[in-house]
């Protein structure tokens, strides 16, 4: 084969079990209920381990166009980490181990710092004890905890669970739990220094309210009616009311938060700038980080960086000399370009991008359509030109009018894409493409929630797979990482080493 291929993403577009609920299913969509009569349909999955994601997450858009461009199942950072710690791995991460051998030979304490829970948003409770378990075995001797108490993405009043969970872990890796504040103070990311300053101080100055025994404290606070994710300062004592630890220059801090956005003030105050407004001022550290959260940071070492994915299918392309087009409303733009390419910003050769803005209102219920008929009419003019040999294309209705929670306006998106995905879909086909139709994720075939609530997030449902080509005659269920391969061999390009999946053809 030696085909031309458009590959089309219904962002959100999912498949129900249950009509009642799902917007594909109550709109009119005559082009996408023909497809499965005429051409070859099958199901992806975008969920969980099937995208690198931990079992029964749903899929994301950027996990989701990550998969897509890669062939291959791109690994989260999450799932990396759970991976270290479940197979007892972490102690051979090369960054962690050069913390650990400075801390021993220097006899530094480790500060272990980072939000307690097992939410598995921003960071994971198991991998604070694989830490903690790693640097004993290591031989490290001293090891304190400065916990974030969560309540947002666990329950409210949870923390103290927690902290008991860790407690006993503490007892077997011989370390001792410092301080505790709620991550409202901890991890805020508005440039609230007078919130950060609270966490900076009970950590650096041991400033807060003294106790022994920390679940005591907790509950407490929840007896006045403050729950985990404000919880303030609570300074761990011994019995002369001394701090159990304070942190000081030259010591060693591992920040084991995964995701970067709320690690990177509290970083910033610690290792990097000077605030004499607030007090606090930056320290010579041995700072690590679970990964990296800003490119601007000095002397941060990050035990799981970003790998630049290789050999996606736009690098695959651009080495055969192919013309592609990757277009997008200004919402899933990042999607068909960055995230697409495997992490990486800058065009291919004989790449061309082409993004329409996304319609400037508050929500995206107001105007269901957003720009997916200028998205349609310029790549038209493209597909008649025949001016590329692939091109990703994006429409974002589904997902983002998903994510209001409105039924009707859902349905209207719906409808939406469907007038616009008939006529590029038919003249592709006229113009000798083969077209690819999928979806990156579930959304908006799940509108309500069993109690009739809203529900605007993504699911885990399987999205439907259709191939528009007159020559193919069928093809199977697979995942997302499986189509970069289907689309080299239909347009005969043997796939690299590295895209680990097959094709679906």
């Amino acid at each position: 084969m030696n085909k031309k291929v458009l590959l089309m993403i219904l962002d959100g577009w999912g498949i129900t079990q249950d009509p009642k609920v799902s917007a594909p299913a109550q709109a009119n969509t005559p082009f996408m209920d023909s497809l499965p009569k005429k051409f070859p349909h099958a199901t992806l999955r975008t969920d969980g381990m099937n995208v690198g994601l931990p079992e029964g997450q749903m899929g994301n858009s950027e996990v989701g166009h990550m998969n897509l461009g890669a062939g291959r199942i791109v690994y989260q950072d999450l799932v990396k980490i759970n991976l270290a710690v479940e197979k007892n791995t972490l102690k051979e991460e090369p960054v962690l181990e050069e913390a650990f051998t400075y801390a021993k030979k220097n006899n530094k304490p480790i500060h272990f710092m980072g939000l307690l829970s097992d939410g598995g948003v921003h960071s994971h409770i198991k991998h604070l004890k694989g830490l903690l378990s790693a640097a004993e075995e290591f031989g490290v001797k001293e090891k304190y905890v400065h916990a974030f108490t969560d309540g947002r993405d666990v329950d409210p009043k949870s923390g103290k669970g927690f902290i008991e969970d860790l407690e006993d872990h503490l007892k077997k890796t011989n370390g001792k739990l410092a301080s505790v504040i709620g991550r409202y103070y901890a991890m805020d990311r508005d440039n609230r220094w007078e919130r950060v300053k609270k966490a900076y101080d009970l950590i650096v100055k041991g400033v807060g309210k003294k106790t022994t025994s920390a679940s005591k404290a907790i509950q407490e606070s929840y007896d006045e009616d403050v729950t985990d994710e404000f919880i303030k300062p609570i300074v761990l004592t011994d019995d002369e009311g001394n701090p159990v630890a304070t942190l000081n220059e030259k010591e060693v801090v591992i920040f084991f938060n995964f995701r970067t956005d709320r690690g990177r003030q509290l970083t910033i105050a610690l290792s990097q700038k000077d605030f004499p407004d607030y007090d606090m001022k930056k320290m010579p550290l041995y700072y690590v980080t679970m990964t990296n959260y800003d490119d601007s940071f000095s002397n941060v070492n990050v035990i799981f960086k970003k790998e630049h994915l290789k050999a996606t299918l736009g690098e695959v392309l651009e080495r055969q000399g192919k013309k592609q087009i990757r277009i997008a409303e200004t919402e899933k733009y990042p999607h068909v370009t960055f995230f697409f390419s495997g992490g990486r910003e800058e065009p291919f050769e004989n790449e061309r991008r082409i993004m329409v803005n996304s319609p400037k209102v508050a929500t995206y219920d107001l105007q269901p359509e957003m720009s997916a008929f200028e998205v349609r009419d310029k790549i038209l003019h493209e597909i008649k030109k025949e001016s590329a040999d692939f091109i990703c294309l994006n429409f974002a209705n589904p997902d983002m009018v998903g994510h209001t929670g409105d039924f009707d306006a859902a349905i209207k998106a719906c409808e939406t894409v469907d007038t616009c995905a008939k006529e590029v879909a038919e003249t592709a086909l006229k113009h000798g493409y083969a077209t690819i139709i999928l979806a990156d994720h579930g959304n908006s075939e799940t509108m309500k929630n069993p109690d009739g609530s809203p529900n605007t997030a993504h699911t885990t449902n399987p999205v439907p797979l259709i191939l528009m080509d007159n020559d193919v005659k069928s093809i199977k269920d697979g995942k997302l990482g499986n189509i970069a391969p289907t689309i080299l061999k239909l347009m005969g390009i043997e796939k690299p080493d590295l895209m680990t999946e097959d094709a679906l053809i």
